[in-house]
């Protein structure tokens, strides 16, 4: 860990919905030397749970539980949760509303939601982590991933100051998202995350069919996987591009085509479609020749066709 800045104030953040996001990113900000002011959820339970892990006193099931001494109230609930918090969070009494910041943690949300806090003089920003939180994972072993992260903020001057704020408490880097594509952006997080995951699972069960296992280990993929990535983040996707497609081998993608469709076919909608963009992205490289491009989706279309899959099990 690097060593925290000296003569600071430590932030005081209040944290609002005891969930993974919430608890981790608390944690996160306790290690770094901020001061976890309240916690607070509809459980009081798991309020209690959230605040022994992030050495806070004050827990509770009502936002009145805030402290004064609180310089931002960071709502970590359900993106549907984000608005009725800001309201009730609007309507309290002795909160200083004019020297504190609100923010919340959804993708999809901007710094609209907030505008009740907003009207009563607080910053508000929006500050979605961009980082996978599973809810099977205890949140110690996502702590470790959570620092170095970048958050995507949108909101006022005064707003954007602040996020730039947390960000620094978090060790973390500010990306700003005009709410107007919020939503796309939120899309984009999808593919980064749980797209890949779900390609993941379709390597596994193309591989678990060759090694004869259910539960196959995608270890020695490890090597290909972190080169690919590394590759792309080089250079740029069409760059790292290799393989089959990217050389113009149409037969090579043919035998893929009946193999997948007879030892997998529940992937082949799926493994149709990228070998589609796969082409694409290769003519746009210039790997990939007009003529080639049309014999490869001459060659995939039928396999598109439910009626009409090549080797298709009956």
């Amino acid at each position: 860990m690097k060593d925290r800045p000296k003569n600071r104030t430590p932030l005081r953040v209040a944290i609002v919905g005891a969930g993974k996001v919430g608890t981790v990113l608390g944690r996160v900000l306790m290690e770094e030397g901020a001061r976890i002011t309240a916690v607070v959820s509809r459980s009081r339970s798991s309020a209690r749970t959230a605040a022994s892990y992030l050495r806070c006193r004050t827990y509770a099931d009502a936002l009145t539980a805030i402290p004064s001494a609180t310089d931002i109230v960071f709502i970590t609930t359900p993106h549907d949760a984000v608005g009725p918090v800001a309201e009730t969070l609007s309507r309290l009494e002795g909160l200083e509303y004019g020297r504190m910041g609100a923010c919340h943690a959804s993708g999809m949300l901007s710094a609209a939601v907030l505008e009740p806090l907003g009207q009563r003089g607080m910053a508000v920003f929006s500050f979605h982590p961009l980082q996978t939180f599973p809810r099977s994972f205890a949140p110690r072993k996502i702590v470790p991933t959570a620092r170095g992260i970048w958050y995507a903020a949108d909101g006022s001057p005064r707003g954007l100051h602040m996020a730039a704020r947390l960000s620094r408490a978090l060790r973390g880097h500010v990306i700003q998202v005009p709410p107007e594509f919020r939503e796309l952006y939120h899309a984009s997080c999808v593919v980064a995350s749980n797209h890949l995951t779900v390609l993941l699972s379709a390597l596994r069960e193309m591989y678990g069919s060759v090694a004869g296992k259910e539960a196959v280990s995608l270890e020695p993929f490890r090597p290909i996987l972190e080169a690919t990535i590394h590759n792309v983040l080089a250079t740029s996707p069409r760059e790292a591009l290799s393989g089959p497609v990217a050389r113009g081998g149409v037969d090579t993608v043919a035998k893929h085509l009946r193999a997948v469709s007879v030892s997998v076919p529940a992937l082949l909608p799926y493994f149709t479609r990228m070998t589609l963009e796969t082409a694409r992205l290769a003519s746009e490289k210039g790997t990939l020749s007009a003529e080639r491009r049309k014999a490869m989706e001459e060659l995939i279309n039928p396999y598109m066709q439910d009626s009409s899959l090549p080797g298709k099990r009956t």
